[in-house]
């Protein structure tokens, strides 16, 4: 057998034992709900991903066993929250929302400016936990001055940092930032 003939025995190999090893291969109906949800997810099941696509997310559903169930205002508590709104705590990042600039809460010049901010902030933990979205690395610059992932962020309906500029909560991102009052 030559090397590349042993190379697909041992991937298919590979495939079968994990499929079975995760029930996958014949499941019943009452076993569906076992199956990760990012299987069943279409946007996980594309055959050619954008190289600088880093990962679906898929918030869960009533009665859903997995983990990531929603995004909370940030607090007391570590994990997964919504710090304001265009940055986000996921998985032990900080990740600032690329394509916007949202108003401040915590150093907001103004009452207006910190009402908006607010209510900006209320609006991105909603989206964010109201269906699937990616994570998008932008060119070359991973990283803010603070350190933060810099990271488009989309659902099915394209950008939430759009969506959050249509609804009148951030502005397009203009490589600077201006003031809100």
């Amino acid at each position: 057998m030559s090397s590349a003939q042993w190379a697909v025995v041992c991937v298919c190999t590979f495939i079968v034992s994990m499929g079975a090893a995760l029930g996958l291969l014949t499941p019943s109906p009452n076993r569906l709900d076992q199956i990760p949800a990012t299987l069943l997810d279409p946007l996980s099941l594309r055959s050619n991903p954008r190289p600088n696509e880093i990962e679906v997310i898929r918030p869960a559903t009533a009665g859903s066993s997995q983990a990531q169930s929603s995004f909370p205002l940030c607090g007391r508590g570590a994990g997964d929250c919504v710090i304001d709104g265009d940055t986000f705590r996921f998985r032990g990042e900080k990740i600032r929302i690329a394509d916007i600039d949202a108003p401040e809460t915590g150093r907001a010049k103004c009452a207006d400016e910190a009402a908006l901010g607010q209510r900006a902030t209320l609006r991105l933990a909603e989206l964010l936990s109201s269906r699937p979205f990616r994570l998008e690395a932008i060119g070359s610059r991973d990283v803010d001055s603070y350190g933060r992932k810099l990271r488009i962020v989309a659902n099915g309906g394209g950008s939430i940092g759009a969506q959050l500029v249509d609804e009148g909560f951030a502005r397009p991102w203009n490589g600077g930032r201006r003031p809100w009052c």
